[in-house]
């Protein structure tokens, strides 16, 4: 899959060292699925919660972070649109 809008969670990773790691943990893995429905990434990520329009919402670092995408499968491409603490999460209009 293809990643649009790395500038999100290289800025949550800056902010937020802890959560480096799994950041690009995430990406290498997401960089290199072959995602064709939402239920391929149930599949690798059972805890990701799957929102109307193609939007995913995965957690990072178990609990603490949160990742808004868009996800178009057809092109596969996928849109960071939001990535934060789960506080921020809260604020979140889903």
């Amino acid at each position: 899959m293809q990643i649009v809008g790395r500038k999100v969670l290289h800025e949550l990773a800056r902010q937020h060292a802890d959560v480096s790691s799994a950041v690009e943990a995430w990406m290498c893995e997401a960089e290199e699925a072959e995602w064709r429905s939402p239920n391929d990434v149930k599949e690798r990520y059972p805890n990701a919660s799957i929102l109307a329009g193609n939007r995913v919402v995965f957690n990072l670092k178990g609990n603490r972070y949160r990742l808004e995408v868009k996800i178009s499968y057809q092109n596969k491409t996928i849109l960071i649109k939001r990535a934060g603490t789960h506080a921020e999460y809260s604020r979140w209009d889903i």
